[in-house]
This record gives structure tokens, sequence and C-alpha cells, in this order.
């Protein structure tokens, strides 16, 4: 028997899944609110959950990572009226186990019902545990989906593609999911596929003999073969020539290469986690990467959040760092001061993690042999642009007094809430008019989908 929760304001939708699993012989519960459903996760283990994407107080798909995150995290089951290829890969992508539309047909939530329960009851007769990750400092919801991939990946030897802007740590998830795997004890090769030339990467990557070109005096090993039995990381893998990914597609797909000058083909076992700040898929469809090796690279995809959407890992890394760089110059006790803490989460922090480290150590160095650092050792960059977002934060706050002025003077004129609401509805009108779909809504508008989503039911709207 499993433990089911609908997360969903409409009634016929509650009654229909709470009748189908009472069929089935399940215990389940339902809840109309965000809120409400996640408090019931907390104080009660739920196996799956059943969660609509438009609900009174948000979106369904932002409390994903909240659900995910519970000590217990539940199988998800997206289900929705919005029912386009986008808003089906964004689901999942999201954490959800499948994707239902509206309205919901009888045998499709029958079959999709047995078969989660299936997954959900061998996964717990598995006993399967998560490996913990180690060297990976957060706690933000953001963080532990992408930590619960990673644990994924580590207990098998599937090909793993980390994804996210530069500086977010993608050679720190590489590392640690092969620390976490069976591989641990064998070696972790990494190769930067943008710090050389077309010849020297064929070269770096597969090996040559003495006297195959000018200046190879004798045999030198790649990394495919270095790698053998441990883990091949290929950094910057979107930079890799057009030339060499057929190549290297043909060592993926056999476990075999020909060092350049030799004669006969090596074996070597390797584990392939390969990571890109490029956008692979818009690049294989203006053929600059092969969309074969992308599907070969694509087992286990794992996007890593910016830094500026887990600002509540700020602190801990901070703490991180400093404990780091205390141990390397020797210079135990040194403290972090409230309004570096401050500073420091009012940045962007566009270069991301590696940026914070960065500064940090020169902060650091600037407080030279005092206790404690401050916002004044930060860089100075970092410095005018936290001037800068406390200007604009006060200037948001300052009060409209022409608007206090004019609202005295006539008692009947339309509140703002009332002109907002009105000039909202006809935005939208006029959008859905030239739009063909939620997507292409969400383009034009600017806004997230999620936000495109609560806007269009508050107004009664459909696409």
């Amino acid at each position: 028997m499993a433990s089911i929760l609908v997360l969903d304001d409409d009634p016929l939708i509650q009654r229909l899944i709470l009748s189908t699993a009472a069929e089935f012989g399940h215990e389940a519960l339902a809840a109309s609110t965000l809120a409400e459903g996640v408090a019931q996760c907390r104080d009660k283990a739920c196996d799956i959950v059943f969660l609509d994407v438009l609900l009174p107080d948000g979106n369904g798909l932002d409390s994903i990572p909240a659900l995910r995150g519970l000590p217990q995290p539940p199988e998800i089951v997206i289900i929705t009226g919005h029912g386009d290829p986008a808003g089906a890969n964004l689901a999942i992508r999201h954490g959800a186990w499948d994707f239902l539309t509206k309205p919901l047909s009888l045998n499709k939530l029958q079959l999709t019902l047995n078969r989660v329960v299936a997954f959900r009851q061998q996964r717990q007769a598995a006993g399967q545990t998560d490996k913990e990750l180690r060297n990976i400092v957060g706690v933000s919801q953001a963080l532990r989906a992408c930590l619960d991939l990673a644990s994924q990946a580590a207990a098998s030897d599937i090909n793993v593609l980390l994804l996210g802007e530069t500086g977010t740590g993608k050679e720190v998830f590489a590392r640690a999911i092969h620390e976490g795997s069976a591989r641990a004890v064998m070696p972790f090769v990494t190769m930067d596929c943008a710090s050389a030339t077309e010849s020297l990467l064929e070269s770096q990557l597969f090996g040559h003999t003495r006297g195959s070109f000018t200046g190879a005096d004798q045999d030198r090993d790649g990394v495919v073969r270095l790698a053998h039995r441990g883990t091949l990381f290929l950094d910057e893998v979107g930079e890799l020539p057009v030339s060499l990914q057929r190549s290297f597609l043909r060592v993926l797909e056999t476990r075999r290469f020909r060092p350049i000058g030799a004669r006969t083909e090596v074996p070597s076992d390797f584990r392939l986690i390969a990571a890109t700040n490029r956008n692979l898929i818009e690049m294989a469809s203006m053929d600059l990467f092969r969309t074969d090796l992308l599907y070969r690279l694509n087992g286990i995809a794992i996007t890593l959040p910016p830094l500026r959407e887990r600002k509540e890992d700020i602190p801990l890394l901070c703490r991180h760092f400093v404990t780091a760089l205390c141990a390397r110059y020797d210079a135990c006790g040194k403290t972090v001061s409230d309004d570096l803490m401050e500073a420091l989460s009012q940045y962007d922090w566009p270069g991301n993690v590696r940026e914070l480290g960065h500064a940090l150590e020169w902060a650091f160095a600037a407080s030279r042999g005092e206790p404690a650092i401050f916002a004044g050792h930060l860089p100075l960059d970092i410095r005018m642009a936290v001037a800068r977002s406390r200007l604009h934060q006060n200037a948001g706050r300052a009060p409209d007094r022409l608007g206090a002025v004019a609202a005295s003077g006539a008692q009947a004129y339309q509140s703002y809430r009332d002109f907002k609401d009105t000039s909202e509805k006809a935005y939208l009108k006029g959008l859905l008019k030239v739009a063909a779909s939620v997507s292409e809504a969400a383009r034009l508008s600017g806004l997230s989908r999620g936000h495109l989503y609560q806007l269009l039911k508050k107004h009664g709207l459909e696409i």
C-alpha cells in the first residue's frame, strides 16, 4: 500500500484520484494549496504526490525542489490543463516522474498510478540509498535537487552531462560523483577541450607513438587511456572540434581507440563525465555539435544553478572558503563580519562560486593581520556594485507623494490596484491573440512560464 497526496484545487480531480487510489488499496489524502500540501508531506511522508501546476498560492513546479528535498522525497506526477511538450519537458527536468494532462483519462491515470507505485516499491525493496557526495557546500533546494541526481549518477556508470554557467562548480560535482562511485580508487582524469588546437587535442585524447609527427620523440598516453577503469572528465566539451567528435563518438560506443601513429586499437574501460556552459541542443541545430554524440553524453543531465538563485548558500560557502584560507595561511581565528555577509548577499555573482572564492581570497589578503574580514576588504568593483544595488532598493521604497496628493483631491479616482488589474487583463488578452502557445507567450512577454500561468489563472484566461 502506498501513501498518496493529491495536491490540486479542483474538487473533481481530487475525487477522481482519491477514489482510484482507494480502489487499488492505497491511502490517499488531498490538499488544495501548496502550503497545505508541502506541510502534509513534512508531517507525514508520502510515497507519491499528484501535483497540479496552477494552484491558488503559486506554481506547482516551483514546489518540486521543496518536495524532493524532504528526508523521504516522494515521486511526483504533474497534472495540468496545459499539455504542451515544453511543459512536459519542464516538469521532468524539475524532477517529476510523469506528466498527465486534463481532462484526465481514467485508463491513463490507473496505468500511471500502477507504474509509479511499482517503481516506488521496487526502489524501497532494493534499499536504494543516495551516496553522500563530498566537498559540495550548500543546503538550498536548487542545490539539493542537483545532489539527488548526482547521487543517482554516482551509483551507476551512466554518462553524465553537467550544464551551467561558468564558475558554478561543474568540476567539483564531477569529482564528487567520481569519489562517490565504485571507481573512486581509480584515476580521475581531466581534459579542457578549449585549451589547445585541434591537432594537439587529438594527441591529448588518444595519445601518440614515437615518430608519429614532428616533435613526438617518445610514446605518450592520452587521457582516454589514462582514465582506464576510472573516470574521464571532459570540461568545455562544447569546444570539441566537429572533426574529433566523430572519432570520440566511436570510442564511446566501442570503448576502444587507436593512438596517433599506432597500428592497433587499445581498449579503455572509462566512465565519462562531460561539462559545458554552452547550449549543445542549439549548437546541434546549427551543425556545430553532433546530435548522436549529444545523445551519448546526455545519460544524466544535471543543470547546476547559478549562485544568484541560491543565495541562502552564500553564508555556508563563505565560511567554507575562509576556513580553507585560514588553514592555508596558518591564520586561525579569522572571523567574518555581519556587514560582509550582507554585502555578499546583495551582489549577483556573475562569476558564481568561483568569483565568490576569488573575492574572499582578495578580502582575506586585504585584511592582513586583522581579526575579522569586513565588506570594505572586498574588491572595489564588487563594493561599487553592492552600493548601486542598495541605492536602487532605497529608491524602490521611496513614498509616492504625488500619487497620494492626487488621490486626496479626487475620492472617486480609480484605485491603482483596480487600474493595474484592468490593464493587466487587457495586456494578457492582447498577448493571447498573437501567441500560438504558452512558450511563445512567455517569450514575447518576458515572463517566466510559472508567472504567466498564475496571471492567466488570476484573470480566468486560457491559451
